[in-house]
């Protein structure tokens, strides 16, 4: 499988870029791999729609309280509903989206299970809130071959924090 994470942060025309760069990079990586997006805004809705239109095998990772899909916040529910319509397969994972360091676990356990990473990171160290510089160096110290997307023009823009940061950006 291939794993994809991105910064929180990105603004809408950002958004637009790394969803164009998507498709070509996607060519270039081996058919058999489906890619693994964690539920949630942004991000999860580019590498979906690429991956869908790309005709790839998409599977999600939704949050669980115990064995049932838990609520995502309202702000990503739009987001989070057509990520989960674009795929092929969900995999439901305890954590709790409010979290900010479950989020990261989970995501550190999607990587872990993966043969490659896909980043949307500009190289900035982690900040405490956004965990995109630490699972690029997560995957990188288990040996997971990473491939960073920051399209020129690319831009980062301040928006109040959320705790799963490690994969929210603004709806496309």
């Amino acid at each position: 499988m291939i794993a994809t994470v991105g910064h929180a942060d990105l603004t809408p025309e950002a958004l637009k870029l790394v969803e164009a760069e998507l498709g070509p990079l996607l060519e270039r990586l081996p058919r058999r791999m489906p890619v693994v997006v964690r539920a949630g805004a942004g991000a999860p809705v580019a590498f979906g729609r690429a991956v869908r239109a790309g005709g790839r095998q998409l599977v999600v990772v939704t949050p669980a309280q115990g064995k049932v899909p838990a609520l995502p916040p309202a702000r990503d529910r739009t987001a989070v509903g057509e990520v989960l319509c674009l795929a092929e397969q969900v995999r439901l994972l305890a954590y709790d989206p409010a979290d900010r360091d479950a989020c990261v676990v989970a995501d550190e356990r999607m990587i872990a299970g993966c043969r490659r990473l896909l980043a949307v990171w500009d190289g900035s160290p982690s900040d405490g809130r956004d965990a995109t510089a630490h699972l690029v160096a997560y995957a990188r110290a288990r040996g997971v071959p990473v491939e960073v997307l920051w399209p020129e023009g690319a831009a980062r823009e301040a928006i109040p924090g959320t705790p799963c940061t490690a994969r929210r950006l603004p709806t496309a």
